[in-house]
């Protein structure tokens, strides 16, 4: 267990607040700056978070969000256990973390200077070994937990693609088996898996991809979007195909369904952002299957799916949601943002009513039960504009749960994310 910090560390790091708002940027992209000259480490890190921003302005948000909450970091409770899941999935372990704590006292020193006390760096040294303790702990929890449940596994483990499918005009899905052939971890729906790749002329490159198929202990399926200068994602579309093995480390995150919710669910996604919510349907789909059978779990609360994409060609698992839709397992709401009302009017189907335009926050709330939970996944933006308009409509923080594909890059992303 990690020793609790002194009232002295306390203060100095909270007194500091100020300048991490002013200098917290700085700090982290020298940190960065550090860490990746260091090739060994350089590999842990997503390459693309370092060239758009995302990743320093992540952990200048996370570092401000625990010192603006050193006197109470249960309040960091989510923030902890995204992170801690985020590092199990990339096989980060403790013989990592002194590498971290060296770049970053490194750099609050380089960027403050002079008003870089003793005093200061030595709270911030405390203020990271007690951090980092709390995240190793929890982290040899979930090693563990891993590694002792059923088909389950800790570090990377060989996969091979069993198959490849084109599910919209962006995104396809890949079918993973084990090499081994043996069993595989049953996800929870939601989670997603980490993987470490190869790409010829870019080394090594370590990725999450949210499951999109229901648990079983056979296989898993992920659905990737061709992202525009995507590297790995290029790779994956272009390159890996039926045969091709794959790194992967077992199944992980918080981003997760409660077994049976009381209160209605609404799953709102955008764009690829609907690959978690399809882990999600496929599972209500077999929990209907059940109940059919008179089996006692039953199917839980009403769950509604608002999805958002450019137009037909781009809609990934449209036939699916369609035939879920029908069958009762789930009403939907799609909208299309090109294309016109009388195209919309007829992609309506039993079950599913099309829109043109955008989503907005208004429309949800108008269209969604009052006491309903909420979950997000898709750009940045659209769940940040999600997340603000239905806060501003009223609904509690703890009803809106989203997920992160790559960095969180606000401080509500930092304090709140799943």
């Amino acid at each position: 267990m990690a020793t609790p910090l002194d009232d002295k560390t306390r203060a100095i790091v909270t007194a500091c607040v100020p300048a991490l708002e002013a200098h917290g940027l700085a700090i982290t992209t020298e940190m960065y700056k550090r860490l990746l000259a260091d090739p060994a480490i350089s590999a842990l890190f997503n390459s693309a978070h370092q060239k758009n921003g995302t990743q320093p302005t992540a952990l200048a948000l996370a570092v401000l969000a625990y010192a603006r909450n050193i006197d109470n970091l249960g309040a960091l409770g989510g923030m902890v256990e995204r992170i801690a899941e985020k590092h199990v999935g990339l096989n980060i372990r403790p013989e990592h973390y002194p590498y971290v704590g060296r770049a970053l006292l490194g750099a609050i020193a380089h960027v403050l200077g002079d008003a870089a006390t003793p005093d200061i760096m030595d709270a911030w040294a405390k203020a990271y070994g007690f951090l980092a303790d709390v995240l190793i702990s929890r982290e040899s929890q979930i090693y563990k937990a891993h590694a002792d449940a059923p088909g389950g596994w800790e570090g990377w483990r060989p996969f091979t693609i069993r198959s490849r499918t084109q599910e919209g005009a962006c995104v396809t899905s890949y079918d993973l088996v084990p090499t081994d052939g043996k069993p595989v971890m049953a996800h929870k729906p939601g989670q997603y898996l980490s993987f470490s790749v190869t790409v010829p002329g870019h080394g090594n490159q370590r990725r999450n991809y949210s499951i999109s198929s229901a648990p079983n202990d056979q296989s898993y399926r992920i659905s990737v979007r061709k992202a525009d200068n995507g590297l790995v994602s290029g790779w994956l579309h272009d390159s890996a195909q039926a045969g091709t093995d794959l790194q992967v480390s077992a199944p992980a995150g918080s981003f997760t369904l409660p077994g049976r919710p009381a209160a209605p669910v609404v799953l709102l996604s955008a764009g690829v952002g609907l690959t978690p919510f399809i882990a999600m349907l496929e599972t209500r789909a077999a929990a209907a299957a059940a109940a059919s059978l008179g089996c006692p779990a039953g199917m839980g609360a009403p769950l509604q799916y608002i999805h958002g994409t450019h137009n037909p060609q781009t809609e990934a698992f449209g036939p699916l949601v369609r035939d879920l839709s029908a069958r009762g397992v789930v009403r939907a709401d799609i909208f299309y943002t090109h294309g016109s009302a009388e195209e919309a009017a007829s992609l309506s189907t039993t079950g599913t009513t099309a829109h043109t335009g955008r989503i907005t926050p208004e429309w949800v709330r108008a269209n969604t039960p009052a006491d309903a939970l909420y979950y997000i996944c898709g750009p940045e933006s659209f769940m940040q504009d999600m997340i603000s308009g239905l806060s501003a409509a009223g609904v509690p923080a703890d009803r809106l749960r989203h997920e992160v594909f790559g960095s969180a890059t606000t401080l509500e992303d930092a304090l709140h994310a799943a």
